[in-house]
């Protein structure tokens, strides 16, 4: 018997028209973003009138005792005053196709142009954000195109880092114990161990003691409903972390029947909260451990990996817009056979800081405790 095969070019091929694109991830601070004083990550607008250096000024509150019925004049108090320069600058990408393109093509791959082009900017705001809270506060503005003010941790020497933990001691964590803080930040990082210099229920409480006791104090996020927090962003690894040690905080204290396993972080992913602090997980800060911040992979005691946590009151950062980000197409089309599709957005990310004491050199990041614990990588 002779088989009939179907020959290599008349075998069916199904061609389907759904094109499945990469998750890109919505920007996770973005909650916590607004206009307000009360926002965790400002916004400002005023760049968009014009200029690409803003200042923000801050003013520090009054310490003085005062007087009683005696004299005032000649005792009154100055006000500590600093302004704080941040610099805008351009963010821009595009893709191009062309007719000949467009003819092979079978499931209209361009026409996803437009929400790719918007998903990476989300990520890049996403990234850059996390950049500027892990940034080291600076007077220096950034070169031409980069959006992210502040002196790059990856970018910044061993004498940098040291001078940035002493200038913001009362609002540096490692760990477990206050007297982890040694002379060099990568000392510091040396006393993390694994066990102890977890994230857990009691360091994260401690964290939240170190911001209420920083000075310059750190305002607490007030909700709507007039609720005080504190909002920790936390990596992938230290909020698994936590998430375990509060396992019998959530077992035996909240509900499990009905409807209670609706909201009972046993059952239910999202944001942990507990004393007062919200906790969201952000997994970019891993990835930048792994890719950029290299040096936590082995700081610990036993060369085990460390993570940062940012543990946020009102206006830990800013993220002025000169531009808001809006769609741009290509005019160059070599008589209508090109099509290019682009985005453009003019902003600039920065974490808030002040001089303290005034006329000093020490720069404070004035809205963020910065907490390193040691988290092993999954």
């Amino acid at each position: 018997m002779a088989l009939t095969t179907v020959d290599t070019n008349n075998k069916l091929i199904r061609f389907t028209k759904e094109i499945n694109r990469e998750y890109v991830r919505e920007n996770l601070f973005s909650p916590y973003m607004g206009e307000d004083m009360n926002s965790i990550i400002r916004i400002r607008n005023e760049p968009k009138q014009g200029g690409e250096v803003m200042n923000i000024p801050f003013v520090k509150r009054l310490k003085g005792a005062g007087v009683g019925s005696g004299t005032l004049v000649g005792f009154e108090e100055k006000i500590d005053n600093y302004g704080m320069r941040l610099k805008v600058d351009w963010a821009r990408n595009a893709v191009v196709t062309n007719n000949a393109e467009n003819q092979r093509d079978s499931a209209d791959i361009f026409g996803e142009a437009k929400p790719l082009l918007s998903d990476w900017g989300k990520s890049r705001q996403r990234d850059d954000i996390i950049k500027a809270l892990m940034a080291l506060p600076t007077e220096t503005l950034p070169a031409a195109d980069v959006t992210v003010n502040g002196l790059l941790y990856e970018v910044a020497t061993t004498g940098q880092r040291d001078a940035w933990q002493t200038a913001n001691a009362d609002r540096i964590q490692y760990g477990a114990l206050r007297t982890n803080t040694v002379a060099t930040h990568a000392g510091s990082l040396a006393t993390l161990d694994i066990t102890n210099d977890k994230l857990t229920a009691a360091n994260l409480s401690l964290l939240k003691r170190v911001a209420m006791n920083a000075d310059p104090h750190i305002r607490p996020y007030k909700t709507k409903d007039g609720y005080e927090y504190f909002v920790a962003f936390a990596g992938t690894n230290t909020f698994r972390d936590l998430k375990l040690d509060l396992l019998p905080y959530n077992k035996d204290s909240r509900p499990r029947e009905g409807n209670g396993m609706d909201k009972n972080p046993l059952f239910q992913d999202g944001d942990l909260i507990f004393d007062g602090i919200i906790v969201r997980q952000v997994p970019e800060i891993s990835s930048f451990v792994t890719s950029t911040w290299t040096n936590m992979l082995t700081a610990g005691t036993t060369s085990n990996r460390t993570e940062p946590v940012f543990l946020c009151g009102q206006q830990a950062a800013a993220l002025a817009w000169g531009k808001m980000a809006h769609p741009t197409f290509r005019k160059e089309d070599d008589y209508q056979f090109l099509t290019g599709v682009g985005i453009e957005m003019c902003y600039g990310a920065v974490k808030m800081y002040s001089e303290h004491p005034m006329g000093s050199s020490n720069l404070v990041q004035s809205g963020v405790v910065t907490g390193f614990y040691s988290s092993a990588a999954d």
